[in-house]
């Protein structure tokens, strides 16, 4: 049984972590941190019941360790990750961060713990990536789309931005680059490593990512829908099981499949 803690337990994704965690007879959720709701418990803010609706909220990351937890895994926002991982390797606990818009500290790679952080989780989105590289060595021209829901606060998404910069490695050349003279700045969207990237940010949507390959007479186009928060969960929980097993830092949740 592993003990895991989750910073951000009343997000949005944090909510749906709490949720998967207290369903899997492997993991025990023992502890849970909120800046908003401190005081009260996991059967309030997330319906949940048993020992998991029973954990009171806490303001401070102490609790993971008063809890004895293993694991902590981070769905906050990327002015708190960094202070979070440096927090859980310092007291030998094992962190999965699924916070994006915060820069890797290279220190993180010699760590004594596991630190696995992933721009996605979603099964579906990781293999697109895989996919999108592989077409690259035969398409290298390509274009990146990604959409989430109106409350995101980074753009271009952490996901398009691994897809960008593995489709730059891969391809052999980048293709010569077409004339850019727009009538309006940004409509062009941003380049990451010659790779252009379109962000769209509306209510309604979850998390999507669209890369376009174009060639001669001819385009490719693969697209990964995260249509409910769900879809994350398989992989936050493969992540947890598994980072125990590792030691310093993974990024990408390939590295586990």
């Amino acid at each position: 049984m592993i003990r895991v803690g989750v910073v951000g337990a009343t997000g949005r994704m944090g909510r749906e972590v709490c949720r998967a965690i207290s369903a899997d007879p492997d993991l025990a959720l023992v502890a849970a941190v909120s800046r908003t709701a401190p005081g009260r418990t996991l059967a309030e803010v997330a319906e949940l019941d048993g020992d998991a609706g029973a954990v009171v909220l806490a303001d401070r990351l102490d609790a993971l360790t008063d809890a004895g937890a293993e694991v902590l895994v981070d769905f906050t926002a990327p002015g708190f990750a960094a202070e979070h991982i440096a927090w859980g390797i310092a007291h030998g606990i094992h962190v999965v961060v699924g916070t994006t818009g915060f820069e890797i500290d290279d220190a993180w790679r010699d760590a004594p713990v596991g630190v696995l952080i992933s721009p996605n989780f979603a099964i579906g989105a990781v293999l697109l990536m895989r996919f999108a590289e592989q077409a690259a060595r035969h398409l290298p021209s390509a274009e990146v789309i990604e959409l989430h829901h109106d409350k995101k606060v980074d753009a271009p998404s952490g996901t398009a931005l691994l897809t960008a910069r593995k489709i730059a490695a891969a391809r052999g050349e980048a293709p010569q680059a077409p004339a850019d003279e727009e009538a309006h700045p940004g409509a062009r969207g941003a380049e990451v490593d010659g790779v252009r990237v379109h962000s769209v940010r509306l209510p309604g949507l979850v998390a999507h990512e669209e890369v376009i390959f174009g060639g001669q007479g001819q385009t490719l186009t693969l697209r990964h829908d995260s249509t409910d928060r769900t879809s994350f969960m398989p992989g936050v929980l493969l992540a947890i099981k598994a980072v125990g097993e590792r030691r310093g830092l993974t990024v990408g949740l390939e590295a586990l499949l």
